[in-house]
């Protein structure tokens, strides 16, 4: 029987409460892996609301073979995030390696700070598009958009069509097909 999906969902502080914990409950309840991880400055990062999650361990602690995804919530927790050239790393070696790559709200920020947009359709909260406009993608005002191996959506309402595409592209196999594909 093969080894369930493993996803990353980084956290920072000032995260968007239901941006991290629904992905994580949902994916979970689907019998995915999921993973917090944090930048490593403490080990529980506190919501814009204050609501609490102890990490399950630091960005230093990772390498991004061993997971099948990431989920960068939005917040303003993207900001810091992509101050950390690791989590940055991190995030551009899962797309470049056609694995899962998904951003809600505001981690469009950490997608600009990786460099991956470039020619990609996506969406995102409307208060940051023009930052992925300016990082070369097209921007379009959906509830979710799917480009290859990157989603996107745009706030809280669309957590629900945002987790099934995640589950429809790890049920596809889509980083299995893509590994394939690179090693032929």
């Amino acid at each position: 029987m093969p080894n369930p999906p493993q996803v990353a969902v980084l956290v920072e502080d000032l995260y968007q409460v239901l941006e991290v914990w629904y992905p994580i409950l949902r994916l979970q309840e689907e019998g995915v892996v999921t993973k917090s991880i944090g930048t490593g400055r403490k080990d529980t990062y506190l919501s814009k609301e204050g609501y609490p999650i102890k990490v399950d361990c630091s960005i230093e602690q990772v390498k991004a073979d061993e997971f099948d995804g990431v989920i960068i919530p939005g917040g303003y927790a993207p900001d810091i995030l992509r101050r950390y050239e690791k989590v940055v790393n991190f995030v551009k070696r899962l797309y470049i390696d056609g694995r899962v790559v998904a951003s809600i709200c505001h981690g469009g920020w950490v997608l600009v700070s990786a460099g991956i947009l470039k020619g990609h359709t996506v969406t995102c909260f409307y208060a940051i598009k023009d930052d992925l406009i300016g990082g070369g993608a097209k921007y379009v005002d959906q509830e979710v958009v799917v480009d290859n191996n990157l989603i996107t959506s745009r706030k809280p309402e669309d957590l629900p069509r945002f987790v099934e595409e995640i589950m429809k592209m790890l049920k596809k196999g889509y980083v299995t097909q893509t590994k394939k594909s690179k090693t032929k």
